[in-house]
This record gives C-alpha cells, structure tokens and sequence, in this order.
C-alpha cells in the first residue's frame, strides 16, 4: 500500500467519495457563507434571534448547518450518518454537544446522554471512543477556586463531590464496556483540577490499556513538559496513559486574561511554536507507545502525515489500535477518508442534541472557519475541484 504524502490529502475522489452531487452543491454553498466574515456573522444571529423568538426556521436550519456539522438530533439519528462513515473505514464519536447550562439538572441530564452514548458504544467497533466535556457536568467556578486553593463551603465541597462522582461513574460504566473515554479540555484556569481528577481516574481504570483520556491543547507552550509529567506518573502508578492531542480552541480568552491577570501567556508565542509542540507531542506520544495511547485530533495535514511517518519510522502497524486520527464532523473529509483508505484509524467528532441548544457549537464553527487562515477556502477549493472533476468524468 502507498505511503501517505502531504499531496496524497488533495485527492477529492477519495474524500468526498461518500457524498453526493446534491450534498457536494450544499456543502460548497454553505462555505461560502462561512468564508465570508459579514455573511456568516449574519447568518448566525439571525438564526440564533429567530430560535430564541420561536420562529418556524428549525426546519432551515436543521437542513443546512446543522446536518453539515452535527450528526443529528439524537442518538438515534446520528445512526445512518454513523454507518455511512463506517461504509468508508470512519468510525463516529458521538458528542452530546448542548452547552451553557450550569444546573445540577443539566449536568445530571448530560451525564445521563454520556451513559447512552456509552451504552450505544459497547461491542460497536465502529464507536471506537465516548467523550464528554467537563463543564457539562460540573461548575468551572467551582473547579477554579479549587484550582486557586480557596476555601470551600459546605455545600461546595458536596457539590465537588458530586462532580468528582460524575466522572468516575462515567470512567467505571467505559471500563465495564471497554469503550474508550475521551474528556475534552478546558480554560487553563481551572484545567488543572480537571487533570488531578483524571490522572486519578486513570490510575484506577487504566491498568491493562487507556479507558480514560485526558486531553492536551498544544497550542499552551507547557503542554508537551505535562504530557512528559504524566507519562512519568504513569510509569510510577502503573497504568497506561490516555493522551489526545488538539492544538487548542480558546487562544483569545486566554490570552485577554493573561494580560488582564498580568500572568505569562500560556500560548505558544505563533503558529510555528504551536505546530512544533503539536509534531514533537505526536513523536513523543508513537515512541512511547507501550505505555500511551493516542488521540491524534486535528485538521492540520501535515500533522496527518507527520504521526504516518514517525509510525512507519517506529515499525508500527498503519491499523494500530493504540493510534486514531479523528477530525470534526463536515470537516476535513479530505484527511478522514484519504487516512482511511490508506489503512489507519480514523473516526469523526459527531456533534448532537437539540437544534437550539447546539447552536453555540455551530456558531464557534462557523466563527473557526472564517478565522483560522485557509480553513474554509480550502474546504471550497476541494469542492470546486470535485465538481469540476465529476462533471468532466
């Protein structure tokens, strides 16, 4: 079988192969939207105004963005997209992506969906990883004053508790299922609570292989020396380590409250920065391999190719089960598909739950492809190649 290339990610055959000419014609409409900064700033509050006054525009939406970027409604919705992935060697990781709600109701509801994405997942292997995000079940004030070491109340420490109660639940019912268990990153600021509970958590669940996973966003220059930390823990406690890489999605509000704190930046002073700590993260994690897993989660092609080398270099099987690609559902199908085809393991974040509360989720994706540079004119140029070549074909 061919080696991956960088080149070998502009072959639109493969990575649009699961789509249609009427998705293709959709899909290419949609980016344009998204590429223009005026139009998608439109589109996305008049979508957000009208949901909130209750206008019939659910059906729009849920046949536009919403069906480009989620997999559905729920669960069961998400199936046929899922197994239309699975037709093409991509698996699905089904994200209950319903954000903003601070209640002990909420959080108890989204640790119920957790537990039926869970659920689904057993003895599923087109399900490879469950995930969950941790501010959906608990307070990020109250694991930043843990974080800063304040005082708690009563109530607080029961409320932490129950927090802490939460994640172990969810880790003990992957554990049972042997289903691997994905925990998004947060705001530095209370990051660290969140990596004591795991560390924790992994030393309890992941002695035989990585159930749980904790989540680096290598775009904060201390990222790599963490994964170091941990790998060390790891070799002390016995147990295997969980690592998923991403460069990382909160660079503003990180930096505006580093100034505004007067603390050192945590982001890696430019893209260049980013990208090394992001490649040696990779190499680090594949020569380590026998103690880690990894969660190799991004839509830089080069990084792609890179974790395909360092493998190779490493005599890894292409098929390893300790090593997956995943990108965003509706993006970057050119990396998805082509890595699948080439024999490694790749699968989809696949965004669900209810057109109203995911909006913020499909917001911060619009908002992703028009800032980050080239995102979504790549996306366009891919899909005007692909038209181009199934006319003239």
């Amino acid at each position: 079988m061919k080696d991956i290339s960088v080149e070998s990610f502009n072959n639109t055959e493969l990575a649009f192969a699961s789509k249609t000419n009427w998705q293709l014609k959709k899909a290419y409409y949609l980016f344009r939207i998204v590429n223009n900064n005026t139009m998608a700033s439109i589109a996305t509050f008049s979508a957000m105004t009208a949901l909130k006054m209750h206008l019939p525009v659910k059906g729009m939406v849920k046949a536009t963005v919403f069906t480009h970027f989620c997999g559905g409604e729920t669960i069961e919705e998400c199936q046929i997209n899922s197994q239309k992935m699975a037709d093409y060697g991509v698996g699905s990781i089904l994200d209950y992506s319903v954000e903003g709600k601070i209640s002990e109701e909420a959080f108890d509801k989204s640790l119920g969906e957790t537990m039926k994405t869970i659920e689904n997942a057993k003895g599923n292997p087109n399900v490879p990883y469950c995930v969950f995000k941790p501010t959906g079940i608990g307070s990020s004030l109250l694991m930043e004053k843990i974080q800063l070491g304040e005082t708690l109340s009563d109530e607080e420490k029961n409320d932490f508790a129950r927090i802490k109660e939460r994640y172990d639940m969810l880790s003990k019912a992957a554990f049972e299922n042997d289903i691997r268990l994905l925990i998004d990153a947060e705001d530095s600021w209370y990051q660290d609570t969140i990596d004591d509970i795991l560390y924790e958590l992994m030393e309890k669940y992941n002695k035989k292989r990585a159930i749980v996973f904790n989540t680096y966003q290598m775009y904060r220059w201390e990222s790599l020396d963490n994964i170091k930390k941990a790998h060390q823990l790891a070799n002390e406690k016995g147990f295997v380590l969980g690592a998923k890489l991403v460069r990382g999605a909160y660079m503003e509000v990180e930096r505006e409250r580093a100034e505004e704190k007067g603390y050192p930046d945590p982001i890696c002073v430019d893209k260049e920065a980013t990208d090394k700590c992001y490649n040696d993260g990779i190499k680090y994690c594949v020569d380590n391999i026998n103690n880690m897993e990894l969660f190799n989660g991004t839509h830089n092609e080069y990084s792609n190719y890179y974790m395909a080398k360092v493998m190779k270099e490493a005599g890894l099987e292409r098929n390893d089960p300790r090593i997956f690609s995943v990108q965003l559902y509706g993006m970057s199908d050119n990396i998805s598909y082509v890595m699948a085809d080439a024999g490694y393991n790749v699968a989809k974040y696949v965004p669900y739950g209810p057109i109203k509360h995911v909006m913020p989720y499909l917001i911060r994706r619009a908002e992703e492809n028009t800032s980050v540079e080239g995102q979504s004119s790549r996306e366009l140029d891919m899909l005007k190649e692909e038209m181009r070549r199934r006319k003239n074909k």
